[in-house]
């Protein structure tokens, strides 16, 4: 048992007696009777306090700052990046852990307080589980890395509404270069650790690399698409010509400093992948084993071994299969499971064409799942999200190695939307059965809903900002299912889409485990993937390719979701006609992302709290 479990089990007697509540009680998105002052005062001393660790993290943060849509003096710098830096957090950490322990009165805080408290502890003591192992990632790969997210950090989140603006993005372009020296010495380190991606990694980051420094300003060809974000976003400015043009020539040359620097990246990645061991899972790295569990730990938040999510994988995805084959029958196919996989991987009705007609098709049609299905949502849930949704497409300097699509969630104050990213690099791996089922898990009633309103919240801002992946990409996939008993998939092949989607995280826990502990090669997990499930090879590839370099993350999805619908069940059994499907889901929603255990303690005290009104 953790201490933060030993403290929420602590904590109980003292929170019901608190306001009269049972343990955990959420912070509500509606207007709260307010608390006796003496409660109050405590939990606004611990408020303050996350408060103003909150404001000392945004300011060792530039990056973090702006994402926020906070513009000041640092807004034309990026931050460190060196290990020297991620050892001083982490140690800041560990001492602040000790300050509330020793400042503050857990018994004296409201339930809310306590819920702040909790989470606070239960993120420290994971960063304590996963310190020794912070040079276990790979600095470059083809799903992260700042090869990539500084150009679209200049592209999407830097803001350009005056020439200061325009200043700081110059200064950060600027010093691209300065970013690059600190992460090619820390991925030089690693590699002679023997944290080394795996051989085909390389290729990956080199292609991108080189996709940056192409077009203008870098060459003649057609504008680079920094370049013309830029550029498009000065020109809009309202300031003198003159102004315009200077602001232009010195993006310009911050700009042409970036060759230097990736070519000095891919030189580093090309020596490393002649270099590079054998293999692909974590298994390969010093402690790989110990490495693997922790990653589990954290992204389930549970204590699941690797076995154990391994079996709950294949057990989904025979349970899925089940279900294909009904819809097979409904659709009067004959053939196999497999058989009918290849008919809907191949079959042109499925796919838009791998064109720019076909890609704004798609895009058009996916704005229009999610325009249909909000109209319904105030029958589904009380708290809606009030910041604004956009469809885009992946950028293409970075589509070719990108996942298949994500989302990209809102600046606080409305300056940038929520983004549902779809990958259109081609057009064979975004089926057009499975449109439905993605835009809901990315946009409403899926991450956009679920992180709008978590960031709207009326709580201490690491809870607003933070997340736990079980909780946040369980609630995605449960919304990919929720539609379902909204009377959405009419069409069979869409539904079939939804099973697919689900099959795909099921199978997840089998080829991750398989990557990871089962000591898989990268084609035995692709083979696996195309053997059972729709997917293109394609997509199976690129699948594979970023579990293996995220080891655990996308084990998160199916466990999350399971969860969810096991409490979902348990409040329906227990509570008969009086559970409210639209109350359940603001107690999933009203508190944030939290740790599974800790959302069965809210559903449970939930389920009690209606038992007894």
């Amino acid at each position: 048992m953790t201490s933060f479990t030993r403290t929420l089990l602590a904590g109980a007697a003292a929170a019901a007696m608190l306001a009269g509540a049972a343990p955990l009680a959420s912070a509500s998105l509606q207007d709260a009777p307010a608390a006796a002052a003496a409660e109050q005062t405590e939990t606004e001393r611990l408020n303050a306090w996350f408060d103003q660790i909150e404001q000392e993290d945004l300011d060792r943060s530039p990056m973090s700052k702006a994402q926020r849509g906070i513009i000041d003096e640092d807004y034309g710098s990026w931050g460190d990046v060196s290990d020297a830096f991620a050892v001083e957090t982490y140690e800041l950490g560990q001492a602040r852990l000790a300050e509330m322990r020793e400042s503050f009165d857990f018994d004296a805080l409201d339930p809310s307080g306590q819920l702040s408290w909790r989470l606070y502890e239960y993120q420290r003591e994971n960063d304590a589980q996963n310190f020794p192992f912070r040079r276990h990632h790979y600095v470059f790969n083809q799903m992260r890395g700042a090869h990539q997210s500084m150009p679209v950090f200049l592209t999407t989140t830097h803001r350009i509404i005056d020439t200061d603006t325009a200043e700081a993005w110059i200064s950060r372009a600027g010093s691209v270069g300065e970013q690059f020296d600190t992460l090619i010495e820390e991925a030089q380190t690693r590699f002679d650790m023997g944290v080394q991606p795996p051989v085909w990694v390389y290729d990956h980051v080199i292609d991108t690399a080189r996709n940056i420094i192409t077009g203008a300003p870098f060459d003649e060809g057609e504008p680079n698409m920094v370049w013309e974000n830029y550029e498009q976003r000065v020109s809009g400015l309202d300031i003198e010509d003159a102004e315009k043009e200077r602001l232009l020539a010195e993006g310009r040359e911050a700009m042409l400093s970036w060759v230097p620097a990736y070519e000095s990246l891919i030189a580093t990645m090309e020596a490393h992948k002649a270099g590079a061991m054998e293999g692909d899972g974590v298994w390969r790295l010093p402690d790989g084993d110990d490495f693997y569990a922790a990653r589990l730990a954290s992204f389930t938040t549970t204590d699941m071994t690797a076995e154990e999510i391994h079996q709950a994988g294949l057990d989904n995805v025979e349970r899925i299969h089940e279900e294909m084959r009904a819809i097979m029958d409904e659709v009067g196919y004959e053939g196999s499971l497999q058989e009918f996989f290849v008919f809907m991987r191949e079959d042109e009705q499925f796919y838009y064409p791998t064109t720019d007609e076909g890609r704004q098709a798609y895009l058009d049609e996916a704005t229009a799942i999610i325009d249909t299905i909000t109209e319904r949502l105030p029958e589904y849930f009380i708290t809606l999200p009030e910041h604004e949704l956009e469809v885009r497409r992946v950028e293409e300097f970075r589509e070719r190695s990108a996942g298949k699509a994500f989302y990209s969630r809102p600046a606080p104050d409305g300056s940038r939307p929520g983004i549902y990213y779809a990958n259109l690099y081609d057009m064979a791996d975004m089926p057009i059965y499975q449109m439905e089922a993605l835009a809901y898990h990315e946009g409403s009633p899926g991450h956009h809903m679920q992180l709008s309103i978590m960031t709207d919240l009326d709580v201490p801002a690491f809870r607003r900002f933070g997340g736990f992946t079980a909780y946040t990409e369980g609630w995605g996939l449960y919304t990919e299912y929720l539609p379902l008993e909204m009377g959405f998939y009419e069409d069979p092949y869409s539904n079939f889409g939804r099973l697919a989607m689900e099959l795909w995280r099921a199978a997840r826990l089998v080829v991750d485990t398989g990557l990871h502990h089962k000591q898989w090669t990268r084609e035995e997990a692709i083979d696996w993937l195309v053997e059972n499930t729709p997917n293109s090879r394609g997509d199976s590839t690129r699948a594979i390719e970023r579990y293996i370099v995220m080891p655990g993350q996308a084990t998160a999805y199916m466990i999350g979701m399971i969860k969810i619908l096991e409490l979902r069940e348990d409040a329906q059994e227990r509570l008969g006609d009086r559970f409210d499907i639209r109350e359940f889901h603001e107690v999933v929603l009203r508190d944030g992302a939290v740790p599974l255990e800790v959302l069965e303690e809210l559903v449970d005290q939930w389920v009690e709290e209606t038992l007894q009104s």
